[in-house]
């Protein structure tokens, strides 16, 4: 790989990560890891967009959402990595404060400002005391919480592999509106959803596979809940509107007949995530087919 010299002001062509030169020369940070600091400036860097768009708290206070998925996107790490370094940040170098909104809701994060004074004042003590949630939300007040993950993925293997990278980040889309009334549609997605699948059921059902149908509902709240016009499944370009429409037919059999195809399933899959787009949305049609073929089956073959 062989590239070309800056001439003159080309540099200036670039948009860039803003870290801050003092997390590099004082003290406090000396013991902070450099990917740590860069995934502060990454921070910074969406801070700003928040700011613009006035997603603030009742106190005022900006904050981001910055899922695990895209710190492992922008930093090419595994879901390890990426939850400690958040960790890191937080509990460690105190440059961060991460509030849960409740099951399965993405964290709100707060990045602190280290250049002024020292407060004591967590994200939990609001102006009025009550806690961080959405105009007629129906979740749980909101906790202090660190994110952990169990096991790690790491992103450089074939399981994560895919060439339809570029299209498929719509999840990293940051929505039209402010962020408070995305995290209220998403809610009321969420709220659907998990009373049209019988969630609770599923669980109870299959409770080995419940990290697998915590992924399923946020795959499709996030594909329900996208601003994009179009995302990709199994290769073809589909109008969101029509992948929506689809999702919100689907039912608690269709969640069962997806789960059933994974574990049959003895292929390698490069990408969970364009799999189970591809799975939930041809569910309607391959269910039929697929019981159809087992009836033919049974009648061919007698009990």
């Amino acid at each position: 790989m062989s590239f070309d010299y800056f001439y003159g002001p080309q540099a200036k062509q670039f948009s860039f990560y803003r870290i801050p030169k003092v997390l590099f020369t004082d003290e406090r940070f000396k013991d902070i890891s450099t990917d740590a600091k860069t995934l502060y400036g990454i921070l910074l860097d969406r801070m700003e967009l928040s700011a613009r768009n006035g997603w603030t708290d009742k106190a005022g206070r900006v904050y981001i959402i910055f899922t695990i998925e895209e710190i492992m996107e922008a930093l090419s790490c595994g879901n390890k990595k990426a939850s400690a370094l958040l960790s890191e940040l937080e509990k460690k170098a105190g440059l961060i404060e991460r509030k849960r909104q409740g099951l399965c809701k993405p964290n709100l994060i707060y990045v602190k400002n280290f250049i002024g004074q020292m407060v004591d004042n967590p994200v939990d003590n609001l102006v009025d005391g009550r806690p961080l949630k959405c105009q007629n939300d129906t979740s749980r007040s909101v906790e202090t919480t660190s994110l952990e993950m169990s096991k790690g993925h790491g992103n450089d293997t074939d399981m994560n592999h895919t060439d339809d990278s570029d299209t498929d980040s719509f999840f990293s889309y940051v929505p039209d509106g402010t962020e408070e009334e995305w995290l209220c549609d998403r809610e009321n997605m969420r709220e659907y959803f998990l009373e049209q699948f019988d969630y609770e059921r599923l669980l109870y059902d299959y409770p080995y596979d419940r990290e697998m149908l915590d992924e399923i509902l946020e795959l499709m709240i996030d594909t329900c809940c996208t601003r994009r016009k179009v995302i990709r499944i199994a290769g073809d370009d589909k109008p969101i509107q029509v992948v929506k429409d689809r999702f919100m037919k689907l039912n608690s059999e269709h969640i069962r007949f997806v789960l059933s195809c994974m574990k049959e399933n003895t292929t390698r899959v490069r990408n969970m995530k364009q799999y189970l787009l591809a799975a939930l949305y041809n569910a309607p049609m391959t269910i039929s087919s697929y019981y159809s073929s087992l009836v033919s089956h049974n009648m061919a073959h007698g009990p």
